[in-house]
């Protein structure tokens, strides 16, 4: 059976749940590096050798929330909350301008002190002074708000999903549903955004016929970035004590989704080199990832945006994080894109028309 799906990410087919799950059920090293060089393969083919780099802020700690695996939840009382000033994410995203980011990414929790005003003005101050893409990851909020930061200036939105599986979607968020997260994901299209969403990888109560499922799914919604990142256990949840995704696991889902999805934007995400600093990205970035995010966001901020603990780069500078990062790409034989990093599926929509 190994041989003939081979043949068929060679040949570009589509690929079954079943044949997904027989992939991602692999152990074997020598397999494994085969599955990666396939990806790489069809990553260098669709998005090439340029890695994109995002520049990372995160302007708020405050979430409204209380998802069973996230640190920032709304019931833990042992972190220190904070809020970033309009002025001061302004002037921050002016810094990522001036160090060559093209993109800036402003994630926050769910936090409703941000009115849609606010956020119409920040979006709008950041396109009058900085010369970036916007990329939006604050959550669930009505149509209208997505429409008004939509002509206000902002390029994209990124809403995780964090798993397919319904049943396991709701045990997970209390606070919203699974149907809405789709309709959210829909909406975003509709409007215009370039959409992102992601999952977790080795939740507690996630099979392999789950991740397999996510896949399809990324395929499904037609996305134009995908992150894909392994869970973190939080001591200050409720998922305590559970054991940690995986490494490799999350290598494999990377690979898969590139073989899937072809010419999204997969990012390197910064909690897989927190369980691998070594070289976490740099594994990813070879299995078929594209695009970096280093966190530009004030040092005095970085420890208290623990979506999960351990996280590496909070007491580096912007300057130090975006040195460092070069170097790591640098060391792959990648070079670093000086566009914008918008995506490609219009690009290729446009090639099959002609």
């Amino acid at each position: 059976m190994l041989n003939n799906i081979w043949e068929k990410i060679d040949s570009e087919e589509d690929l079954t749940k079943e044949e997904l799950c027989c992939l991602l059920s692999l152990e074997d090293p020598e397999q494994l590096e085969l599955l990666y060089q396939k990806a790489d393969k069809i990553r260098k083919k669709y998005v090439g050798d340029e890695v994109h780099l995002r520049g990372l802020i995160e302007f708020s700690n405050y979430c409204r929330n209380n998802c069973h695996y996230c640190g920032i939840r709304r019931d833990n009382k042992k972190i220190k909350r904070y809020r970033m000033e309009i002025d001061e994410i302004l002037n921050t995203a002016i810094l990522a301008s001036h160090m060559g980011y093209k993109t800036v990414v402003l994630q926050s929790g769910e936090d409703m002190y941000y009115t849609t005003d606010k956020l119409v003005e920040l979006i709008k101050l950041i396109k009058n002074n900085a010369d970036v893409a916007i990329t939006l990851s604050i959550g669930e909020r009505s149509y209208d708000d997505y429409v008004r930061f939509f002509e206000a200036g902002a390029d994209r939105y990124l809403m995780r999903f964090e798993t397919s599986n319904p049943e396991l979607y709701a045990k997970l968020h209390p606070d919203s549903s699974f149907e809405n997260r789709m309709n959210i994901l829909k909406w975003l299209k509709q409007i215009g955004y370039q959409t992102g969403s992601g999952i977790m990888i080795g939740l507690p109560g996630q099979s392999i016929e789950d991740l397999a499922q996510d896949i399809l799914k990324f395929k499904e919604l037609d996305l134009d970035m995908i992150g894909v990142g392994p869970y973190i256990c939080h001591q200050d949840t409720p998922l305590a004590g559970n054991p940690n995704g995986t490494v490799e696991m999350t290598l494999k889902v990377i690979a898969l989704t590139r073989i899937v999805t072809k010419n999204t934007h997969i990012p390197a995400t910064t909690a897989l080199a927190t369980l691998r600093p070594a070289d976490g990205r740099e594994k990813a970035l070879q299995a078929g990832a594209n695009v970096i995010m280093p966190n530009v966001s004030p040092v005095k901020y970085r420890e208290f945006y623990e979506l999960y603990p351990n996280k590496i780069c909070i007491r580096e500078n912007a300057k130090q994080c975006n040195s460092c990062i070069k170097r790591r790409i640098f060391s792959i034989g990648r070079t670093i894109s000086k566009g914008y990093g918008h995506s490609l599926k219009k690009k290729m929509d446009n090639a099959i028309a002609l």
